[in-house]
């Protein structure tokens, strides 16, 4: 064969959501009919990948022809057989499908090393994993390293923990490694629960195996034996693919007794977790392993000293656990090259909110906010005004756009009022009331506290009260500041860090955004038109033609008024609901 086509389908969470089966099925059956690669002489292999970062274009194809790759966006199932006569066949990529000059702005200033693999490769394949020398870092470190030598290059490549509280890899590993004990274990936190936040998800479903040599070689760097990967239930897919990862590993001898003929073993389980956002927290995690309440505990002493089942334990995120196989193949000055002083190497968002690129991103540290936002996300949908960036998830803060140009790393965010956190990043336009998102923020946190300590349990709630006031227009001038000494003292007594940062969107929205808390208490009035209770909807005689239009689409029967004639909508009856402005064509009802 003197040709080699290739095609890559996007099949993470978002692809498959948006037909990315079909879109497989339909290249498989029509090659298969035609018999492509007898009639073109060429090998034709269609593979599934993992998510390509720009989900908002999904279904994503790459057909690459004698290593000549073009990029297909928003393809459907009834495109397939244009794609194979055009392309494959006559040798003319079809240009109108084509992705555009924004997905090639999307990926420019993007550093792929966790994700350097996802979307390239076929998740449910361990050889295509080792085609892009997957389990090379294994072998190297088994064969090559003392535990102790991959200790140090962690310390030196100056990974920090990637799941929101940074703490120096190198220095956990070490610790632990210090510690006597007959048994120890290693954990893969993969409990994602951030609104909005699919990181992890999406490199477990595009690159399981990475995890799984990151595990083997942090196990094997600390001395542990057996690990866990502690990952939510509501991600099927995830859960899919890492199982069959395992098997996988294990009947390569990567997993199992005597790997690749070493004396070290090593064994990995699963437990699915049942959706509680406090599991995030590593205490809570580990009481859930044991089969108990998934709730924090006290510490000291840390997990590293007395963990699961009371033995040393180390937990890492997915991707910081995804990092380490790249780290040891390029070594720790290739890693510690990318980021900051403080903050080395890269780190994965997901970017969502007003963007108009929404997705998948992996950004060196200490890039700006601005180079985000406009430069890969492609600025703010509907040419509207961008109000605020949120980052960090609930635990969070919300930064004004004169912060634009502050770099993304662990210590400028904390200067600001927020933080890294695991990688939530949401853009917020001028439609968004500040309140509210705060109120949405404590509304997650408050049902996601587990309630063993007072501050968290009690406080929150009354935080939440406070914000539920202000936003119906019944709030106080005093509620202000009782709101932000309040916020200062559950972060202050937590006893977790649920508890310990769930104020942190209520702090930064105060104090840059405080102007919308007065307006809502002293005006009665959301500036936003957001907040229900504070609006009202009247219909403008100079614009209405009496279509009928709202009064249609009016559930409650508020609207009335004859043909062509000007309608009047009763606000005793009026549910606030906002159909009649969604309907009407000539801009004749005003939300105020």
């Amino acid at each position: 064969m003197n040709k080699k086509i290739e095609i890559k389908i996007c099949m993470g969470t978002g692809g498959i959501a948006a037909g990315g089966t079909e879109v497989r099925d339909s290249f498989e059956s029509s090659l298969k009919d035609r018999n492509i690669s007898a009639e073109l002489q060429m090998g034709c292999d269609v593979h599934k990948v993992g998510c390509r970062g720009l989900c908002a274009k999904d279904v994503l194809v790459d057909v690459i022809v004698n290593n000549q790759k073009t990029t297909y966006q928003y393809i459907k199932p009834n495109m397939i057989s244009r794609i194979i006569d055009e392309h494959i066949i006559g040798g003319d990529p079809v240009g109108e499908w084509s992705v555009a000059e924004d997905y090639h702005n999307f990926h420019e200033k993007q550093v792929k090393v966790v994700l350097s693999d996802c979307g390239n490769i076929d998740p449910e394949s361990i050889d295509a994993y080792i085609a892009v020398n997957g389990y090379k870092a294994t072998e190297q470190v088994l064969k090559n390293m003392t535990p102790q030598d991959v200790v140090e290059v962690m310390k030196k490549s100056g990974l920090r923990g990637r799941g929101g509280a940074g703490f120096p890899t190198g220095v956990k590993w070490e610790v632990c490694r210090g510690v006597e004990s007959d048994q120890k274990y290693i954990i893969c936190n993969a409990d994602e629960g951030d609104p909005g936040a699919f990181m992890d998800r999406a490199v477990i479903e595009g690159n399981p195996h990475a995890v799984i040599e990151g595990m083997i070689i942090g196990a094997y760097a600390i001395g542990a034996s057996k690990g866990y990967v502690y990952i939510r239930a509501e991600y099927p897919l995830a859960i899919e693919r890492l199982v069959h990862a395992i098997k996988e590993a294990t009947e390569r001898g990567f997993l199992g007794k005597n790997i690749l003929g070493s004396d070290f073993s090593f064994s990995i389980k699963l437990k699915l977790g049942a959706g509680a956002f406090v599991c995030g927290e590593e205490t809570a995690l580990i009481a859930s392993i044991e089969g108990q309440r998934g709730m924090p505990r006290a510490k000291p002493p840390f997990p590293v000293y007395k963990g699961l089942w009371g033995k040393p334990t180390v937990i890492n995120n997915v991707e910081t656990l995804a990092n380490i196989p790249y780290i040891i193949r390029n070594g720790a000055e290739w890693f510690s090259s990318y980021g900051t002083e403080k903050s080395k190497g890269t780190k994965v968002f997901a970017l969502t909110g007003k963007v108009k690129n929404t997705g998948l991103i992996e950004v060196p540290m200490g890039i700006t906010l601005k180079e985000i936002i406009y430069d890969i996300g492609g600025g703010i949908e509907g040419g509207k005004t961008l109000k605020a960036v949120q980052t960090g998830g609930p635990s969070g803060g919300c930064l004004t756009p004169d912060m634009l140009d502050i770099n993304v790393d662990y210590e400028s965010l904390a200067k600001v009022g927020s933080i890294v956190g695991s990688g939530g990043m949401i853009a917020l336009d001028e439609d968004d009331c500040m309140v509210n998102v705060a109120k949405y923020f404590l509304q997650f946190t408050q049902a996601e506290s587990c309630g063993k300590c007072v501050p968290c349990r009690i406080g929150t709630k009354r935080l939440l009260e406070m914000l539920d006031r202000i936003t119906k227009g019944l709030g106080k001038e005093e509620d202000l500041a009782l709101l932000e000494s309040l916020s200062n003292d559950v972060k202050a007594t937590s006893l977790c860090g649920l508890g310990q940062t769930a104020p942190n969107p209520i702090l930064s929205t105060l104090k840059y955004f405080k102007d919308e808390y007065e307006a809502h208490i002293r005006d009665k009035r959301c500036p936003a038109g957001v907040c229900k209770d504070l609006l009202t909807y009247s219909i403008l005689e100079q614009f209405c033609t009496g279509c009928g239009a709202c009064m249609r689409a009016c559930p409650a029967g508020a609207i009335t008024g004859e043909k062509k004639k000007l309608h009047t909508i009763d606000p005793d009856l009026c549910i606030k609901c906002g159909a009649c402005f969604d309907v009407c064509k000539f801009k004749s009802v005003k939300k105020s």
